[in-house]
């Protein structure tokens, strides 16, 4: 069968990581994913089931892959060669349409005395990614039995699938699984600023690339104590999207901290310092400039969440420190103590739906054009698009072992 495959090849990546340097996404072209054809994954143990993709989408992670910016933390807990592909739309043997939860916990690994936090429902804080009946790999994606998204078959255990409701589409579908993430970084503690006296509730987000844009309408749908929601947007099809999603202000990333100084009331110091800031702050960037920028206006005992995966980076954590701002990572998803301990897959569907999450599929490419693919993708703000997928929907099924 057809799919695109990633191999651990030294001179491929430092290939690709010379030419992103460029160029975001040269990667495509030049690094270590290939269009091959392979043997259908087998199904690891009992509860796996082989599933046909219909859309697999392209997110900042895969990204970082192919164009080798990814942080060697992950080393580890992935085994090559690998297909990439996490949010996936699929139909599954037993004939239900499902989307993937990604993560490779114990249950899906075949460990019977599960670790404390998968016995809780914290599959994202398993302690055995390396352990169990199969490879290394933190997600299905980044392991070399399950296969990936991006291609014509791929296997997953019982307790990874999510029934897709009969009336979303395909192409709202294959946002959910980003939109769990962030519904899972919009559902964070705002910290003790928010409590303050005076203190206007707000929310800054920062990026609104497909997981900003998702944050910014969980942060709408999901939670009563923001009243104002503060996008930062770079194109401007991204800023009338945040607003159509529920921000009640939107700035140019120039326009950071007057925005956030008008909203909540602060002043700036000499030296451009603000006074206050938004008691919740969510970077959807990862960067080391955006995480600089989201702690310039977090306010003092404020909550600062890093929802984009970042890396490596140097970053100034003095603001940090003085204003005893707490810093939490937002990774994946799982129960949420906010919602009743509702699923964030469960919220992620009533929230695809919506706020029309479909509009947010900007194209789709056949397997067969992964340069393209990969490139639209790494310049998706300039392009004025906001997801690309993979669409493999036209290809003939690969029957079942």
């Amino acid at each position: 069968m057809k799919a695109l495959q990633v191999d651990r090849t030294v001179a491929r990546f430092a290939m690709a990581r010379v030419a992103s340097g460029l160029r975001p996404g040269a990667g495509g072209r030049f690094g270590p994913l290939r269009l091959v054809d392979v043997t259908p994954p087998d199904l690891p143990g009992p509860g796996w089931q082989r599933l046909s993709p219909r859309l697999a989408g392209i997110c900042g992670s895969d990204l970082a892959t192919v164009d080798a910016r990814s942080s060697r933390w992950f080393e580890p807990i992935v085994s090559f060669p690998f297909v990439p592909g996490h949010e996936v739309v699929a139909d599954a043997e037993d004939g239900r349409r499902v989307v993937i939860e990604p993560v490779l916990a114990c249950e899906a690994r075949g460990i019977q005395a599960f670790c404390s936090a998968c016995a809780e429902g914290r599959r994202r804080h398993c302690r055995n990614l390396t352990g169990g009946h199969i490879s290394p790999g933190l997600q299905t994606g980044y392991c070399r039995e399950t296969g990936g998204g991006w291609s014509l078959a791929l296997v997953a255990h019982q307790s990874q699938l999510h029934d897709v409701p009969e009336g979303l589409a395909d192409e709202a579908a294959v946002l959910v699984e980003p939109a769990a993430c962030a519904i899972h970084a919009a559902l964070m503690p705002m910290g003790a600023a928010g409590a303050g006296a005076g203190q206007e509730p707000a929310a800054v987000v920062i990026g609104a690339g497909t997981l900003g844009l998702c944050t910014i309408a969980a942060l709408s749908r999901f939670r009563e104590d923001v009243t104002r929601v503060i996008a930062i947007a770079k194109y401007p099809h991204q800023r009338d999207l945040a607003a159509r999603l529920g921000a009640t202000s939107v700035a140019e990333p120039t326009e950071l901290r007057r925005a956030v100084r008008r909203v909540t009331g602060s002043w700036i110091r000499d030296g451009g310092q603000l006074s206050g800031g938004a008691p919740l702050v969510i970077d959807c960037v990862g960067s080391a400039a955006s995480l600089a920028d989201a702690l310039a206006v977090t306010a003092p005992g404020g909550s600062l969440v890093l929802a984009g995966m970042p890396a490596p980076a140097h970053v100034d954590l003095t603001p940090l420190w003085q204003r005893e701002v707490s810093l939490s990572g937002a990774y994946t998803y799982g129960p949420e103590p906010a919602m009743g301990g509702r699923h964030s897959f469960d919220l992620a569907f009533e929230l695809a739906d919506a706020a029309r999450f479909e509009r947010l599929l900007s194209a789709t490419y056949p397997l067969e054009r992964p340069v393209e693919a990969i490139e639209h993708a790494a310049a998706a703000g300039r392009r004025g698009a906001i997801k690309i997928a993979f669409d493999m929907r036209g290809e003939k099924k690969i029957p079942p072992n």
